[in-house]
């Protein structure tokens, strides 16, 4: 069957595509993407104000047809953080479901690890052994470690790259102490869940997913996405110690021209690159590997899996 899974998260809204069927791997047919910034959209109160409301109704209306377009029997539609956590979420969501007849199915920080973690999980396999996870967001970051499909631990943090740049590097590039006062932040957030995953023992593998860990690790020179998903794309603790203050200098112009990083994204950067170099230290990891699955595949094979064989 066709599947299409609708992502309204903290940059953008994303419909994913996909030729599935139980026990078999899913194909991405088709992918309609809108950088909608929802994170950027709330106000003082953190509320989504009437305009925000408005250009994600018509962005959600734009994906349904795509979908149908596309011959989708079935659309997934879920919201993360930025809906999660807008002081009117209830209304946002009345009013999606009234405009387009979506309901959006607002998934919880732990529900987001635990199927990125299966996504990862159903990507490298049981021979993996026990996998580490990181995912950073526009909103969050996820961290799942375990040795089944569902994790032995599962957190989310509020350090995703797009609130952490919004709340604290102001400048263009940033000022010095804006970065420093960030990175002390960071460090403490994570700093706190460490010891919830290091008494179940040294993870056998540490994976990574997101378009933050995928354009770090294309800027310290792993393969460009157009060599396929197969490729291994690795990314070590080195180079981000090397790239950490390179990012931070740099103007959103000059990101925007290394290779891999899109303009909607680059001046998010310096503040995914401070999670990521903080999480690899605290969590005493030399390198980790890219998975190129994550939350939208999680939840097209948690469907699956509930589908009559």
């Amino acid at each position: 069957m066709r599947l299409g899974v609708l992502d309204v998260g903290s940059n953008t809204v994303h419909l994913l595509v996909m030729d599935a069927h139980p026990g078999a791997r899913p194909l991405p047919a088709h992918s309609h993407k809108a950088e909608l910034r929802l994170a950027e959209l709330l106000d003082g109160a953190g509320a989504i104000g009437s305009e925000g409301v408005d250009r994600l109704i018509a962005v959600v209306k734009e994906a349904l047809e795509a979908a149908e377009d596309k011959g989708v029997e079935d659309v997934l539609p879920f919201a993360t953080s930025a809906v999660r956590e807008a002081t009117n979420a209830d209304e946002v969501l009345a009013r999606v479901a009234e405009a387009t007849g979506v309901r959006l199915q607002v998934l919880s920080g732990a529900d987001e690890a635990r199927l990125t973690f299966l996504a990862a999980r159903r990507w490298f396999g049981w021979s993996a052994g026990k996998l580490l996870v990181l995912d950073i967001g526009g909103g969050s970051l996820e961290i799942a470690y375990g040795m089944d499909e569902e994790p032995d631990t599962a957190v989310s943090l509020p350090l995703g790259a797009g609130r952490l740049t919004g709340s604290w590097l102001l400048g263009d590039p940033p000022d010095a102490a804006e970065v420093r006062a960030l990175r002390r932040h960071v460090r403490a957030e994570i700093a706190r869940t460490v010891g919830d995953f290091s008494r179940h023992g040294a993870p056998d593998h540490v994976v990574a997913t997101s378009k933050t860990f995928k354009q770090l690790a294309r800027i310290t020179g792993a393969a460009r996405s157009a060599e396929g998903p197969y490729v291994e794309r690795r990314l070590t603790r080195r180079a981000l110690v090397e790239w950490v203050p390179k990012l931070a200098a740099m103007t959103t112009e000059e990101r925007a021209g290394l290779p891999g990083v899109s303009e909607g994204r680059a001046g998010q950067l310096p503040a995914g690159a401070l999670v990521a170099e903080a999480a690899l230290d605290l969590f005493g990891v030399e390198q980790l590997e890219i998975c190129p699955w994550a939350l939208r595949e999680g939840v097209i094979l948690r469907r699956l899996d509930h589908l009559p064989t």
